[in-house]
Order: C-alpha cells, then structure tokens, then sequence
C-alpha cells in the first residue's frame, strides 16, 4: 500500500504505510458504533463492536458489516441465519468497550431482550435493526463481509455514539 504525500518541493510523493499510519488517517472519518449479536449453536449470546457497518439498500432493506477472519464469533454469525445491530446510544461507550474485548463474558449485566428472531437486542440503545443472513459471506483481506435482509427494526431517537480520532464521542449541535 502506498500513501501520497507531498514532498519538500509540494509535489506528491508515495511512501511506504504501516497500518498505524493508516489508522490514524481512517480515524479522520467518522463512524457509528454497534454491537451486532446472534445466538450460537447452543443459544449463548454472542456479540461484539462493530463500526464497519452501512446501509447497501433500501429496496430491499440491506445492510453490511464487516467481521475480522479470526473472530471467535464468527461461526456464530455464519450459522445462526439472523443477527442484530444494535445502534449505540451516546452514553454506552462503556457497552462499545466491552463488546470491544475479547472477555467471554460480554453479557453479563448487560440487559437485552430477545428480538423477533431470538438475537439479543441491548437495552437504551438509539435504534436496532434485527436482519437475515443474506447469501455467502464475502473475504475481504483480513476481514468478512456480511449482508443482511432487514426484517424488523426500530429507533428510539437519543443521540447516538460516535468513533473518530481513536476515541468515543457524542454529536455536537
């Protein structure tokens, strides 16, 4: 991968990128942050912070999310058929945090309520969506894509969490 940038004389020169560098640069774009959960094979929740998320389309309602190859999670997600995205409210930074490590107890003391498909749907969230697995999961580098069919969802309209510049934040008006 190469970055352009300017040389001593202002013409753009390529350089050479370590992922850090790349990250700095991408944190300049802000994203929304969700927890996306399912039920594995056995019915245990499973759940983790997701910023890769976007909508594809409206007709169909489609959406897509990104999951890293090595998750532990991922089985989970490619099984289950369904999962959630739960949309995070400004103050549950300490939700994104924890979905964010790799502790095998995410859930507890988390409250949630099963959605229509059974995923965990986490509570004072600003809105959620509760979607079908749609079609193969797609590699990307060291990540998956996943599709998903919306099915049900709603918004609960408190001002949702934002990452950007390595950190957590709320909207300024």
């Amino acid at each position: 991968m190469t970055m352009v940038t300017p040389d001593r004389g202002g013409r753009p020169a390529a350089t050479s990128a370590p992922d850090r560098t790349l990250r700095t640069m991408l944190g300049h774009y802000a994203t929304g942050v969700t927890v996306v959960t399912t039920l594995d094979g056995d019915g245990t929740p499973a759940g983790l912070t997701v910023n890769s998320f976007t909508s594809v389309s409206l007709r169909p309602p489609i959406v897509l999310w990104c999951l890293r190859r090595d998750s532990t999670s991922r089985t989970a997600f490619e099984r289950s058929g369904h999962y959630a995205v739960n949309i995070l409210a400004r103050d549950q930074a300490n939700l994104a945090t924890r979905f964010a490590s790799s502790r095998p107890d995410r859930f507890t003391d988390v409250d949630w309520r099963a959605g229509v498909a059974g995923q965990p749907v986490l509570d004072g969230v600003s809105a959620w969506l509760i979607c079908r697995l749609k079609g193969a999961t797609i590699p990307a580098g060291d990540h998956i894509v996943l599709f998903g069919e919306v099915v049900s969802f709603r918004t609960h309209h408190s001002e949702p969490l934002v990452f950007a510049h390595g950190g957590y934040r709320g909207l300024e008006r």
